[in-house]
């Protein structure tokens, strides 16, 4: 199998002064792209609201809920719960004058909702509720919704107002499982439950304590919100991006976590230090002089990943298309011939293919349905030996999913869970010398336009501290020999200019920063 290959694990993040982007690469290879914004609130998964019923929908037995975004959230009532009218009284019950406390452990769970039940019954349009992200809006459609409230740890899942604890499956040993089993109930409060994850296993019980004390006052802390009635607000989010992929993807074999600032580098270790004491030593502040991104090769990766074609080896490609309903993968053989019969030579090609569709639909994070269309081939044993190893590939792939075997016309069917828009980057340039609009001007000038702009801040804003981000190209142009652009500028406007290289940059973009790290326009 293809998973054990895999000897090592790199987690790379970038945090600028508005994102972080958070790559994960096996073996040196980019597997997943992740992004989250410094600034402002996006609606993500896990993100937990105090929302308002805002129109009933009979004919679907769901209703549209505010949750403060432009597009209506929807939540359906099989995703209200078994004990709704728990977290409902909680919500109605709850206000400053009250011991919340009191309020949450006296509440009986009583019966759950009925299967067959209606919308109708349950909610009213103004009615406030607590509702969980379970899938981010796309495109035109706003938010999924749950009324059944998670709090996700790496050992243990806590459930607000449920009654009983369950185990993973995969923790065959029944000593083990009654172990866990008995720790857990000794320190839940009333009123909770929890699911015990497999990552749990031969855990000591400090961890365990630790991570659900921790996800417990989590919880509790949104009760003053709640109680507050300042109506639409957002109660708590999930951890950070960084932090929810170690949760579900570390293990023995994670090598590096490098970060480049030491604040999320901090939060980092502390996470990891919680959930796995052996491992904190992994993670690693990044104070090279090359943007880590460039350091790493993640830019040269994305560049060459995220195209509409992407190549595959000895002149094979895929052609890959994303539509609203449905994404399309076209295999192609390219230039590539061998001396061997037509048939293995297609057999390998879709073979590698297959490699890269699994590593795409994760690097995308594509969903939905996806049809990829393979090279024809005749034998039989070939087509389920295909079959085979996708199913194999995509083993670890955490989204959930479903592969078909090979149609006669030689398609593939699959189908992803699609919880996030597809990630999408731009890999073409405009034309650096004329900005896309077919006249130019002489790039001799450039040096001249970032000179006036530090001309400009320093004598209009007295800021004498710059840093220049360029290209590697305008870099070199930039600081050759020994009385260079970048010497003269500090000598004549007597200031600081660190020039930062990155080869994410056309030729002649630049962006000039102050020393706090602020972009100046």
């Amino acid at each position: 199998m293809e998973s054990e290959k895999i000897t090592e694990k790199d987690l790379i993040v970038d945090v600028s002064a508005s994102e972080v982007h958070i790559a994960l690469m096996e073996n040196h290879r980019l597997i997943e792209l992740n992004k989250e914004s410094c600034k402002g609130h996006s609606y993500s998964v896990g993100d937990v609201y105090l929302g308002r019923v805002k129109k009933l929908l009979p004919a679907l037995n769901a209703a549209f809920v505010d949750i403060g975004d432009s597009k209506e959230a929807f939540v359906h009532y099989l995703d209200l719960g078994l004990y709704f009218n728990a977290f409902d009284e909680f919500v109605k019950g709850s206000n400053p004058g009250r011991n919340q406390k009191d309020l949450y452990s006296g509440i009986k769970i009583g019966q759950p909702l009925p299967k067959d039940g209606r919308i109708e019954n349950v909610l009213k349009v103004g009615q406030m509720i607590v509702v969980q992200i379970v899938k981010e809006p796309i495109s035109t459609k706003g938010s999924r919704l749950s009324a059944e409230i998670s709090l996700a740890g790496r050992n243990i899942v806590l459930l607000p107002f449920a009654q009983k604890v369950s185990i993973s499956q995969k923790i065959s040993s029944k000593e083990e499982k009654k172990r866990l089993e008995t720790l857990v109930k000794s320190i839940l409060p009333p009123n909770y439950g929890a699911i015990i994850r497999t990552a749990a296993e031969g855990k000591n019980a400090a961890v365990l304590i630790g991570e659900l004390r921790s996800s417990i006052e989590k919880w509790e802390s949104s009760w003053k919100k709640i109680a507050s009635g300042k109506g639409v607000q957002l109660l708590f989010t999930e951890y950070s991006k960084t932090t929810v992929i170690l949760r579900d993807l570390l293990n023995e074999t994670f090598s590096n976590v490098y970060v480049n600032d030491e604040k999320v580098f901090e939060e980092t270790k502390k996470y990891i230090s919680l959930i796995s004491p052996d491992q904190e030593k992994i993670v690693k502040l990044y104070t090279g002089k090359d943007p880590i991104f460039d350091h790493f090769e993640v830019n040269r990766q994305i560049k060459s990943s995220f195209g509409k074609v992407v190549p595959i080896r000895q002149g094979a490609y895929l052609v890959i298309e994303t539509t609203e309903a449905l994404n399309v993968i076209d295999v192609n053989s390219g230039i590539r011939a061998k001396t061997t019969d037509q048939e293995e030579n297609t057999f390998e090609v879709n073979c590698y293919a297959a490699e890269e569709i699994a590593r795409q639909l994760r690097l995308r994070d594509m969903g939905g349905i996806v049809i990829v269309d393979f090279i024809d081939m005749d034998s039989v044993e070939h087509r389920n030996a295909l079959f085979k190893k996708m199913q194999e590939l995509m083993a670890d792939d955490r989204a959930k999913h479903n592969v078909l075997p090979l149609t006669k016309f030689g398609l593939m069917q699959l189908t992803r869970q699609r919880i996030r828009p597809v990630t999408t980057i731009n890999t073409t340039e405009t034309c650096p010398v004329c900005h896309g609009t077919g006249k130019i001007s002489s790039s001799l000038v450039i040096d001249e336009a970032i000179e006036r702009k530090i001309a400009d801040y320093v004598e209009d804003k007295g800021i004498r501290v710059f840093t220049v981000k360029v290209s590697p190209i305008l870099g070199a142009y930039l600081s050759r020999g020994f009385n260079s652009f970048v010497r003269k500028w500090k000598r004549k406007y007597k200031c600081k200019i660190q020039l930062v290289e990155d080869s994410g940059f056309t030729v002649l973009q630049n962006e000039i920063y102050d020393e706090k790290g602020g972009k100046l326009v």
